[in-house]
């Protein structure tokens, strides 16, 4: 069994410094009576192709493991199968590399993508070719299957049941191994080792960035983890972060719309706008406000304005609250209706428009509308990191999401008249280092 790795195109010969393997040598390792060797058949400035293979001794399979075997594995090839087995054997040999913790001057080559094809085989497994690309095609490789043709000397079949299976993909090494670590254990049949809870820590660590989003996701834990007990334990944890998630983002929710209702308080306005009012979470609480006595819930989506008005509805004979007037409208629009308000609101609104598109948004506001404020909120996404989403946006929808800095600088450069002095909040739970999770900015128009 073997796992040939290949590159081609500028600096793979960074490549042997993650695998920490010299191109010079041979690695052999005597693992557990297993030999495991290493070599470099070719290595160039422009192309680098190493393979890694396994000469099991069968006996010492079945001896050490006499629980876990039963008597057809003296009589069938499955230990000289790429599978499980085979993972476990050349681990150890691949551990820099699949742990990206090569010598500190190469570890600028950790996320560094190549043009990779990765070569195992042969496989024995009861998933068909297209299983076999469901697994790896969604995670960026393109998959070609072949089958050995085999001669025997009386007539069984001309085409051997197992595969080889090649990937090629623009991937990081590190990605490319962790991909092979997960999903060759679910193409083989069983496991030859004992399942339990740090078999769900192992596929987290080589999942991580790429696992939660696979279509194949829940089949993937299903055949890892093989016995229902163990997966059980999975679909406890995702229950209880899904549920933490959602916790997370009504109390920031919470927040957020408690910081704009204190803020707008002080400014003791009589009219607002609540610019992409959605269901009209935000402009309920606004009606509450004292003093206020006009609030225009402007909204481009007729389904969220329908449920606004309910939501409206439900608390309308409450004592002093003002019910919002609903209005069809967008930020690319327009209207008389909007000019000269004591504060326009833009709550988590700038981040669904394309940067390009903004200026013109901000235009019309400043210059057309003239409030007396306007309150803009949007998500840090330094804090991202806080919630380890690496360069994942927090929402589907959005175009952008700004650092602190880049939040700061584009809205002092929005205010090149210097009509507004700027004043620049967070709402949330503060980080030391990232900050907070929304930032806030507040124009407030000068007196003269």
């Amino acid at each position: 069994m073997q796992l040939t790795i290949q590159a081609s195109g500028d600096n793979v010969q960074a490549i042997s410094y993650l695998l920490s393997k010299n191109p010079n040598n041979l690695y052999e390792r005597n693992h557990k009576g297993h030999l495991v060797r290493l070599f470099y058949s070719k290595f160039t400035e422009s192309e680098m192709e190493a393979t890694i293979f396994v000469t099991p001794d069968p006996i010492e399979l079945v001896k050490n493991n006499a629980n876990s075997y039963d008597i057809t594995h003296y009589i069938n090839d499955r230990e000289f199968a790429v599978s499980s087995i085979f993972c476990s054997l050349i681990r150890s040999a691949l551990g820099t590399a699949l742990n990206g913790q090569p010598k500190e001057e190469h570890a600028e080559w950790v996320n560094h993508p190549f043009s990779f094809q990765f070569n195992f085989g042969p496989v024995v497994s009861t998933l068909s070719d297209n299983q076999l690309r469901e697994l790896f095609e969604p995670i960026g490789y393109e998959v070609i299957i072949t089958r050995p043709e085999i001669k025997y000397s009386f007539d069984i079949k001309d085409r051997s049941s197992a595969r080889n299976v090649s990937l090629k993909g623009m991937k990081t090494l590190q990605e490319g191994l962790r991909h092979l670590f997960v999903l060759i254990p679910v193409i083989d049949n069983y496991k030859h080792y004992y399942i339990d809870e740090k078999e769900i820590e192992k596929l987290e660590r080589y999942g991580e960035g790429w696992l939660d989003d696979h279509p194949m996701r829940d089949f993937i834990y299903r055949q890892s983890l093989r016995f229902k007990e163990v997966y059980s334990i999975v679909e406890n944890k995702k229950t209880e972060m899904k549920k933490d998630e959602k916790e997370s983002k009504v109390r920031l929710n919470d927040l957020r719309y408690e910081k704009i209702v204190d803020t707008i308080s002080q400014m003791h306005p009589s009219s607002v706008v609540d610019f992409g009012s959605g269901e009209g979470k935000l402009s309920v609480r606004l009606g509450f406000i004292e003093g206020v006595k006009e609030i225009l819930a402007v909204e481009p989506s007729e389904s969220a304005s329908i449920k606004a008005l309910g939501r409206f509805d439900k608390v309308k004979d409450k004592e002093k609250f003002v019910v919002p007037e609903t209005l069809w409208g967008s930020l690319f629009y327009y209207d008389e209706r909007l000019k000269n308000k004591d504060v326009i609101i833009l709550c988590e609104v700038i981040e669904h428009i394309d940067e390009y598109r903004l200026p013109k948004v901000m235009d019309t506001i400043l210059n057309d509308y003239q409030p007396r404020a306007l309150i803009i909120t949007t998500p840090n996404r330094e804090y991202n990191e806080v919630y380890d989403m690496d360069d994942s946006l927090r929402h589907n929808d959005h175009r952008f999401e700004w650092t602190r800095a880049e939040f700061h600088q584009w809205c002092t450069s929005r205010n090149h008249d210097g009509f507004y002095d700027l004043r620049f909040e967070g709402i949330g739970e503060e980080h030391a280092t990232q900050g907070f999770p929304t930032q806030m900015c507040v124009f407030e128009r000068k007196e003269d």
